[in-house]
């Protein structure tokens, strides 16, 4: 069985900094696509950022060039960095992974998702 499990979130000032991470769990798992989403209260889901299997990377406009995606094969984590956070920033983040399962036989292939951590941006 896979799961997802999110760390990272919490309050930060204006200007600050914080990491998520979202480590996969589970046999036989390869994670093809990483991708980062955020719902603030009272919006709907909104995609962040995507990492694929060959690190190509793309970003929501309202984050280009602040926040960063990465992905650790070895550990079956992605991770988003986040820097010069603003108020609007501020959500419950989830992430999701396109994930293969290898069955011996036959592979399948599903999305998962992460708990959610909130990410609040406040003096």
């Amino acid at each position: 069985q896979v799961q997802l499990v999110e760390s990272g979130g919490g309050l930060v000032q204006p200007g600050g900094s914080l990491r998520l991470s979202c480590a996969a769990s589970g046999s036989a798992i390869t994670i093809d696509k990483w991708r980062w989403y955020r719902q603030a209260p009272g919006e709907q889901r909104e995609l962040v950022a995507v990492i694929d299997k060959d690190e190509d990377t793309d970003y929501v406009a309202s984050v280009k060039g602040r926040f960063t995606i990465s992905r650790d094969n070895a550990k079956n984590t992605g991770y988003l960095q986040m820097n010069t956070l603003r108020p609007e920033d501020t959500a419950v983040y989830y992430c999701n992974a396109q994930v293969e399962v290898d069955y011996s036989d036959y592979v399948s292939t599903g999305d998962y998702w992460g708990q959610g951590t909130q990410v609040t941006v406040s003096t």
